[in-house]
């Protein structure tokens, strides 16, 4: 099948469409039914008669945005109609949902007389947060959009005008620092002069760009004085015309230093590029075909030049999705009145901004794994990048706030983590411990100091705060690594090779003489292996807590800490857990990675370990042992062990949290079940730690939840260990060692109180 009948059937499959409506409330009983409509839906209707503003704590009007269009001007379509486009607008509501989690309600009129459109759309103010018009043609979109701004007070967003403007504007920025030019001294030639040209024009005056350094070409040629006085061109044409004489688009960009196209393919050569100035910069935006290809552009000359396109198919894709879902988000947020130039500007500001930082490693997989380090071949964010959403909504609220259009201010702290919520769960609980490291960061060894990843993940944990990172391994190795990363970071670096090796050598000695270990051993496992070496380091004081394992079998990394550290006072083993977050509900689950078959004193010291690391998260633990029988159905040794294990904690009086077992999984974790079939259990709610009853069933548990039930993991955490220490999985991400950081330093923590 090719693409078109691919298309064709992913919108006719059931349901047809792309979108649908979901409720937000139970309606599974009659009560919940008298709450949702009559007789209970009085109450809020009179609050709302009472004081308007109250539509924004009793319905959906504050996450609603109106998706307005006509069909007159369809991306690469034209003038298709109302009905006909239909699927582009469901379209443009699914992006809406998914990058920023805005409900849409698409409405397409059939009609082409502004006057109509501006009546309609103006009377569905009650209904919504904010008006998004979309696809309709050039001059008729600017009075509309004008004209709605007037008459409504919610935010009114026209995204075929000001998307690419705003995505091009932090790419012009980046751009012209890569080069070495000020905004105010660029020369700007405009292919193009509808709709997205003449707003994106506009727009880069805003940003600093002279409005007489712009010239706009249309069909005719050069917009021109004189063509203005011959009444050849529109008002908005006509402010950007320059009084010169008449010309093509090799005449506007001979000798320019930007060449913006939002025309149509093929228009410029390579020629064309050659007589731009010095260093130029060249964004070829005419889709599917730009205006020159992005290699072409590139190839045209020997000094650089700066090309974006907007295709996903090469590097720099102006892409509007980097804009409008968060542009709404960030105005939503706080009520706004409208959508101001100002908040666009900063969503410009904070996209050129977040391109600067380091890229997480799950958008680098996302795009071919590629490096994306900024420089001419990445001036903006990628399009599936998740940090746009908490870089890019907080700077166009906190503008909305500045500029006095927003109805409500916000704590943007607060707000940024709000938005991670959004993201997921993992997000939301990874905050709450990220939260306490900063209060009291603590020193983190970090054993494979040279990998790339783990120096990335030191950048971050500094910047963010969490925790003071050591690097271990060869100084020049990390230096190196750091400039080729292109960090602005000066890490802290332990050097073994550089090191007074004696005291941990006798250290380590100490410890395993009569394991095997000789003196002249211990010194070299100190000098050659920094798990080794970190190990010892943390047992000595000299670092809080360690993480080690991206680069090794994970029986191998922990296999030091074990032999140097061991496990804590109230410990006999260490085990392995997993927090897995869905959209409401977390559970830690255990053990995951350490322990092949634990008798029941392990289980139950597994399951008291597990409940204290979720309460580091601010999680009350109700702990459940998993089996395959319930609470006797089944008696054999296997199904014992949970059994044993859950009453030994339930006659513990030092444990303050219910548990109960054994159980099934399901048991566990349905509340119907519990309360109903086994209404007798100490759970009077659904589990949230499971511990499995050994390491076969705690892994493919784990594995199943997260690949089938849609789980994010986060882990496998170490409990038990005398010291902080974790061991990550081979494979894991910038992002894992990052929050597991986070997790040694909170542990480090609650160890000095």
């Amino acid at each position: 099948m090719g693409l078109d009948e691919d298309a064709l059937d992913y919108h006719r499959r059931d349901p047809p469409g792309k979108v649908a409506i979901e409720t937000t409330k139970p309606t599974s009983t009659q009560r919940d039914l008298s709450l949702a409509y009559s007789p209970g839906v009085a109450a809020p209707c009179r609050a709302i008669a009472d004081d308007p503003t109250d539509a924004y704590t009793y319905t959906s009007k504050g996450n609603l945005v109106g998706m307005v269009s006509n069909g007159s001007a369809v991306l690469g379509l034209g003038d298709i109609g109302a009905q006909a486009s239909k699927p582009v607008i469901e379209g443009k509501g699914v992006l809406l949902k998914r990058f920023a989690d805005i409900d849409v309600f698409d409405f397409e009129l059939d009609t082409d007389d502004p006057d109509a459109i501006v009546e309609a759309v103006s009377l569905t103010e009650p209904s919504f947060g904010g008006i998004h018009v979309e696809d309709i043609k050039a001059p008729e979109c600017f009075e509309i959009e004008d004209r709605l701004r007037d008459r409504m007070d919610i935010p009114v967003y026209h995204d075929d005008q000001h998307g690419t403007a705003i995505v091009s504007g932090a790419a012009l920025i980046n751009g012209a620092d890569i080069v070495g030019k000020d905004l105010e001294n660029l020369t700007v030639a405009f292919a193009g002069a509808g709709a997205s040209a003449i707003a994106t024009a506009d727009f880069y005056v805003s940003l600093g760009v002279p409005r007489e350094n712009i010239t706009l070409v249309d069909s005719e040629g050069i917009v021109t004085t004189d063509r203005v006085e011959a009444g050849e061109v529109n008002d908005y044409k006509a402010d950007f015309a320059q009084d010169r004489p008449a010309g093509d688009l090799a005449d506007a960009m001979d000798g320019a230093d930007v060449f913006v196209g939002l025309a149509v393919g093929g228009l410029v050569d390579q020629e064309m590029v050659r007589s731009m100035a010095d260093d130029p910069i060249v964004f070829a935006m005419a889709n599917p075909d730009p205006e020159i290809g992005y290699h072409e552009a590139r190839e045209a000359r020997d000094d650089t030049v700066i090309a974006a396109t907007g295709r996903s198919d090469f590097p720099n894709q102006v892409n509007n999705v980097l804009c409008f879902p968060f542009m709404f988000r960030g105005a939503l947020d706080v009520r706004a009145t409208e959508i101001n130039e100002t908040m666009k500007v900063a969503a410009a500001r904070a996209l050129a901004e977040l391109a600067r930082e380091d890229v997480p490693d799950a958008v680098a997989k996302a795009y071919g794994d590629d490096p994306l380090q900024f420089g001419p071949e990445y001036l903006i964010p990628k399009a599936l990048d998740p940090r746009v959403l908490f870089e890019v909504a907080p700077a166009v609220a906190e503008a909305a706030v500045e500029t006095g259009v927003a109805r409500l201010d916000r704590d943007l702290d607060a707000y940024v983590e709000e938005l991670e919520a959004r993201l997921g769960k993992d997000r939301e609980m990874m905050r709450i411990v990220l939260n306490k490291a900063k209060t009291d960061p603590k020193r983190v060894a970090l054993a494979e100091g040279t990998n790339a990843k783990t120096i990335r993940a030191a950048s971050q944990i500094v910047e963010e705060g969490i925790a003071h990172p050591i690097l271990l391994g060869d100084r020049e190795t990390i230096q190196r690594r750091v400039a080729d990363l292109g960090l602005d970071f000066e890490p802290d670096i332990v050097d073994p090779a550089e090191a007074d090796l004696d005291a941990y050598a006798d250290h380590l000695y100490e410890e395993r003489r009569r394991k095997g270990i000789t003196r002249v051993e211990a010194e070299d496992l100190v000098r050659t292996d920094t798990d080794y070496f970190g190990s010892v380091m943390v047992a000595m004081g000299d670092a809080d807590a360690l993480l080690t394992g991206l680069t090794h079998h994970y029986p191998s990394a922990l296999r030091p800490p074990l032999q140097v550290l061991g496990t804590a006072d109230d410990a006999e083993y260490a085990a392995g857990v997993y927090m897995l977050t869905f959209r409401n509900r977390v559970v830690f689950v255990a053990d995951t990675t350490v322990n092949q078959d634990p008798d029941a004193d392990v289980l139950a010291e597994i399951g008291r370990h597990t409940a204290d690391l979720a309460r580091r998260f601010n999680v009350e633990p109700r702990a459940a042992f998993l089996s395959y029988s319930n609470f006797g159905s089944v008696d054999n040794e296997g199904t014992r062990k949970p059994r044993q294990a859950a009453q030994t904690l339930r006659e513990d009086s030092g444990v303050d949290f219910p548990v109960d077992g054994e159980m099934q999984a399901d048991t566990a974790v349905v509340e119907d079940i519990l309360d109903g079939t086994y209404d007798f259990a100490d759970l009077d709610q659904p589990a949230n730690v499971l511990i499995f009853p050994n390491l076969e069933a705690g892994n493919i548990g784990y594995k199943l939840l997260q690949r089938l039930g849609g789980a994010d993991a986060i882990g496998p955490m170490l409990v038990g260990m005398d010291k902080p220490v974790h061991v990550l999985q081979r494979g894991d991400e910038v992002n894992d060692i990052v929050n597991l950081a986070g997790v040694a330093v909170v542990d480090a923590q609650e160890r000095d109180d």
